[in-house]
């Protein structure tokens, strides 16, 4: 495990100080959300020399969530400490030909011996097909969603005649 530099103080600009009172009294246009607030109180109560334990206590967050705040500023400035880094895509488990073969069998009949296609059906018929190595229900179930695709659903609903 890589043993992390502790954050040691912090020191604002003043025109980042006034800004972030600014921000903070309201005054400025802009509604803020929990977490930028939280952001600006843990800015200035790190400016006004308070530990990042004591902090973290005092704005209701977490001493890592503190010193990420103060790294980002002391590193990449104010508009930076004040917003989410960006958050990777997770990688797209099935591409457009395995999604294409997926659709192309739940359109067609289901397996022998069953009245209909399930989620769960699909997810086994497109390892045993070798579609792919493995797949999750879920990932079926939301790859037929964006098809428009409901296989699991019935269509015709059928009632008792009324007497």
């Amino acid at each position: 495990m890589k043993p992390t530099a502790r954050f040691t103080g912090l020191e604002l600009s003043e025109a980042d100080r006034e800004l972030l009172r600014a921000r903070g009294r309201g005054s400025h246009r802009e509604r803020l959300t929990a977490r930028q607030w939280r952001r600006i109180r843990t800015l200035l109560l790190l400016d006004e020399g308070m530990s990042v334990r004591a902090t973290a206590i005092a704005v209701g967050g977490y001493p890592r969530e503190v010193s990420r705040v103060a790294k980002r500023y002391a590193e990449r400035g104010l508009d930076a400490a004040l917003s989410d880094d960006p958050r990777p895509y997770p990688e797209r488990k099935l591409d457009s030909a395995q999604e294409a073969a997926i659709v192309a069998m739940v359109c067609g009949p289901p397996p022998e011996g069953h009245a209909r296609w399930t989620v769960r059906l699909i997810a086994e018929q497109v390892v045993k097909r070798g579609v792919v190595d493995e797949i999750g229900r879920e990932t079926v179930r939301v790859t037929l969603a964006s098809h428009g695709l409901k296989p699991w659903r019935e269509k015709n609903v059928v009632r008792p005649r009324r007497r």
